[in-house]
């Protein structure tokens, strides 16, 4: 008995001395050659590298100072059913993490069998003694420990927790792909209502000319020409403002499904306050790589797949566990705990392929191929994302110079509608100059509100595309 503990002992402190033991291979996250800054430069150059401590600004819509939007961004937050479903993805995932790590414990289950059972007549090897019907009381624990010499359960343990990461980044990353949406909803929501002021002064003046026009020409001084031209400029006006109204329905019906209300109920009244332009300052951190969470989530699918690779590895080699029974048995009567009734085992199993058909060496390479899906998934979203804010930062400075330029064309377009106005009350010139003017001067003002709405919306792209703002307290 002695020599047979000894064996045991032996295998079980090998088995601890070799716990280390992992055949995955040594992690290393993909690198990509990226510039060290990028080509689009603020107002003060370009950007310096990020500080690896920033994390995501959990508010940065209030960059934009406007109350109704937090309200609603708060209101998303709670009640929007894709984030919840994310949610709950990110507790499943989790759970099942914790799955894996059990397996790092012993597996410890207890049993009791009380039988009234009944054996055959004709059972080979019955005694002449033995009865028909009897009493079988059985009761005991039993024990399962592997080893896990290769790290096979401490490689799927690691994948695990690093899903599980994963899809908390997924879920942040779900959050802000969100709110950008309902920011940048919000934002043309605002700019239509601007068009919407635009479009009802222009009517007040369209009105007052036709007005004008009518009287000269009940007077005799315009043509009939002059009347028509004011009542087709006046109807086209309107038809723009119906226009920008349904679009503002359609826009109003998308927040409210963000927010999780029907469409049906939710409403928001028109607003006469502009938001106003975030600052960017004149040195922005390139905190892709720290901050956004679709970046991380991708690094650490890639972690896991690398895990992975040692769980196909380890199926090549031995696995050995450890089995222990405990219990007692009686046949109706006595202590299932008198010594004569215990019973108990305890020994190492192994577990070693012989022949599989090639089903490991497919796993493995399947295992390999699956990480080099990963590293080129993380790359991709890494280019992607230099991608956007080099997007959002072109737009800014674009669009900034054109808005400047279109500026310039609503003051001058203005100048020529008073001009031509107080020709036309003057008889110098026709009522077609008068709409000529009129029309330009209103498109002016409209490419100029899109071009506004447009700026707002490349800079929430930008702070989305950076991660959630500029700084950690954005």
């Amino acid at each position: 008995m002695r020599p047979r503990l000894e064996t045991l002992a032996a295998t079980v402190a090998m088995a601890l001395a070799l716990q280390g033991c992992s055949l995955a291979p040594t992690y290393k996250a993909p690198t990509l050659d990226l510039p060290a800054q990028y080509r689009e430069q603020t107002s003060d150059g370009p950007w310096h590298l990020a500080n690896p401590a920033q994390q995501i600004s959990t508010q940065w819509w209030q960059l934009y100072q406007d109350p109704r939007l937090n309200d609603l961004q708060q209101q998303l937050l709670k009640a929007n059913p894709d984030l919840a479903a994310a949610l709950a993805h990110f507790d499943a995932a989790q759970a099942y993490a914790g799955q894996l790590h059990a397996g790092l414990f012993p597996q410890i289950t207890a049993s009791a069998q009380p039988l009234r059972q009944r054996q055959s007549e004709d059972k080979p090897l019955r005694g002449s003694n033995q009865p028909s019907v009897y009493n079988s009381n059985t009761a005991g624990f039993a024990l399962n420990f592997d080893l896990d010499l290769w790290g096979r359960i401490r490689n799927q343990v690691a994948a695990g927790d690093a899903q599980a990461q994963a899809s908390g980044d997924d879920l942040a990353s779900a959050r802000l792909s969100l709110q950008q949406q309902l920011a940048t909803l919000y934002i043309q929501l605002n700019g239509l209502d601007a068009q919407s002021t635009i479009l009802a002064s222009s009517l007040d003046d369209y009105g007052q000319a036709l007005q004008l026009t009518r009287d000269r020409y009940e007077g005799a001084i315009a043509s009939e020409l002059d009347l028509t031209r004011a009542q087709s400029q006046l109807a086209e006006a309107q038809a723009q403002l119906d226009d920008v109204r349904a679009q503002r329905n359609l826009t109003e019906h998308a927040i409210g499904e963000l927010v999780g209300e029907p469409a049906s109920v939710f409403q928001l009244k028109a607003s006469n306050q502009p938001l106003g332009l975030p600052s960017i300052p004149g040195a922005l951190p390139s905190t892709l790589l720290q901050r956004r969470p679709d970046i991380s989530a991708a690094e650490r699918r890639v972690f896991a797949a690398n895990a992975n690779i040692g769980v196909a590895r380890a199926a090549w080699y031995p696995d050995f566990s450890l089995t222990g029974l405990l219990g007692g048995q009686t046949a109706g009567s006595g202590s299932l705990l008198a010594a004569g009734n215990r019973y108990w085992a305890l020994g190492p199993l192994v577990n070693l392929p012989i022949f599989d058909g090639g089903r490991l060496d497919a796993n493995e390479r399947q295992a390999k191929a699956e990480f080099e899906e990963a590293a080129a998934h993380y790359r991709s979203q890494v280019l992607r994302a230099v991608r956007e804010v080099e997007d959002n930062l072109a737009q800014l400075r674009d669009l900034k110079r054109e808005a400047g330029d279109e500026q310039a064309a609503v003051d001058a377009a203005q100048h020529t509608q008073t001009l031509a106005m107080n020709s036309y009350e003057a008889g110098a010139v026709n009522y077609l100059d008068v709409v000529t003017a009129q029309t330009s001067a209103l498109q002016a003002q409209l490419r100029l509100q899109t071009l506004q709405t447009r700026q707002l919306q490349a800079s929430v792209g930008l702070v989305v595309a950076l991660g959630g703002g500029w700084n950690g307290g954005s």
